[in-house]
């Protein structure tokens, strides 16, 4: 630095001036604060706008890592309107056609944890979006849980609909050919012998002797029986679901007592025993203990003209035949 010099009026002469070294080192910054700004501003700048490549690639990730919780979020949405559907047939439909109960609306809301399950995400980036799709899961989860064990319960009874439909009563127990003239039906009808009005709880189809009869559902031979009065030689069969069948005056028995038969057995012959007037078959339904009219439970069997035919046959007779 040149050497500065000062005029002094009052000694007529020029004299150095001196310079402190706090002067001096305030003149230097002042001189180079402008570089020192600049050059600050320029390192943040570039520390902002340039990452590393460490950090591009987490930046990579994360992106990725948002695209498919949001594609997994839809396809939950997605799934969540199928389960909708299947749970409103599950309630409408299926329980319905099946008679089954309601399906209880706390076991399809389930709990999976407390509340402090999702704290693990909590901080990381992107984490309400990780825990909105954790809920989302475990929620879809609880409904499909709880849809299993309804279709499994369904299945259950499904099957038992299936065993309980071989062993309903549902075919006549003579053949359409075999019969020979009127049945008298189920109901009020004079009495062959007393020649007095009195209930008749069965059906009787009229048919030579020795006409093949035969069970009209699965079970079991519960009673096999032979009287002189009565219902003679008669079988009754136990098909289970609170339901009986009696098959009466036969001249022959062709089954035993806890032997199992199916639907359409040979389990003996049309005669006249017991308490009858002529050869036929008087057969009887009881539910639950209750005998009612057999011409509900021909439906297997029988094209609806016939149906409609044989109502007609057992509405027309007054008589009965036993």
């Amino acid at each position: 630095m040149k050497q500065q010099y000062k005029y002094n009026p009052e000694t007529l002469t020029y004299e150095k001036v001196t310079v402190s070294t706090g002067r001096r080192i305030f003149r230097v910054i002042l001189v180079s604060a402008p570089s020192i700004l600049l050059g600050l501003l320029l390192a943040l700048l570039f520390t902002r706008r340039i990452d590393s490549p460490r950090e591009k690639e987490l930046n990579r990730d994360f992106k990725v890592q948002e695209t498919e919780l949001q594609r997994l979020e839809k396809g939950m949405a997605l799934v969540n309107e199928v389960l909708d559907v299947i749970e409103e047939r599950d309630e409408n439909l299926y329980r319905q056609v099946l008679y089954a109960e309601k399906f209880p609306e706390e076991m399809r809301r389930m709990g999976t944890g407390g509340s402090d399950k999702y704290s693990h995400l909590r901080g990381l980036r992107n984490d309400s979006l990780l825990i909105l799709t954790s809920q989302g899961l475990d929620q879809l989860e609880r409904r499909l849980n709880a849809q299993s064990i309804s279709f499994r319960e369904l299945l259950k009874l499904v099957k038992e609909k299936e065993n309980m439909i071989t062993c309903i009563p549902s075919i006549q127990p003579v053949r359409n050919s075999d019969l020979k003239r009127a049945i008298s039906g189920f109901g009020w009808r004079v009495d062959p012998i007393y020649k007095t009005r009195q209930m008749h709880t069965g059906m009787d189809f009229t048919a030579a002797k020795g006409t093949e009869v035969y069970a009209t559902g699965d079970g079991v031979v519960q009673i096999v029986e032979n009287k002189a009065w009565g219902y003679g030689k008669s079988i009754v069969i136990n098909h289970g679901y609170g339901y009986q069948t009696r098959y009466a005056h036969l001249s022959a028995v062709g089954v035993s007592e806890g032997q199992k038969v199916k639907r359409g057995h040979l389990i003996g012959l049309v005669g006249s025993t017991g308490r009858s007037t002529g050869p036929h078959l008087h057969y009887e339904v009881v539910k639950n203990g209750v005998k009612v009219n057999p011409i509900a439970y021909y439906h297997s069997d029988l094209s609806p003209d016939q149906y409609e035919e044989l109502l007609k046959s057992s509405d027309k007779s007054s008589k009965a035949l036993d």
